[in-house]
């Protein structure tokens, strides 16, 4: 999975191996993949605590499990269920379901988080 912010790629794993019984902690955690129908399941451990779940600085710990469910509804429209359980910074899993749409006929453009930012005030709204 390649990703436009700071332009880093995610690896998941969709070849039927298990998590590692002591993933090493990193920034996107070790994923595994498999199909439901058609929807791709990745199931996230491993994470490291560094990161924010979001924009607002929610934070977690390393004992995030995460599982997403990626389905495509149609051409241009993804449905991404998120499911984050976490009992040592939350009370209880809860479920957040984005829904993506295609930008066709545009690029990845590069971005990095750094000082003196001046890449957002070129970008089209």
């Amino acid at each position: 999975m390649l990703y436009e912010q700071n332009t880093i790629f995610r690896q998941i794993f969709v070849d039927g191996r298990k998590h590692p019984e002591d993933a090493q902690p990193s920034w996107l955690g070790y994923s595994i993949g498999k199909w439901d129908g058609d929807s791709l399941v990745v199931d996230t451990v491993g994470l490291n605590d560094r990161s924010w779940l979001d924009a607002f600085g929610h934070p977690h710990s390393e004992a995030m499990h995460v599982i997403e469910r990626f389905h495509r509804r149609d051409f241009g429209h993804m449905e991404v269920q998120i499911t984050v359980d976490d009992p040592k910074t939350y009370t209880k899993p809860f479920t957040i379901t984005p829904n993506l749409r295609l930008l066709p006929d545009t690029d990845l453009i590069e971005h990095f988080c750094a000082e003196n930012e001046q890449d957002l005030k070129h970008m089209k709204k």
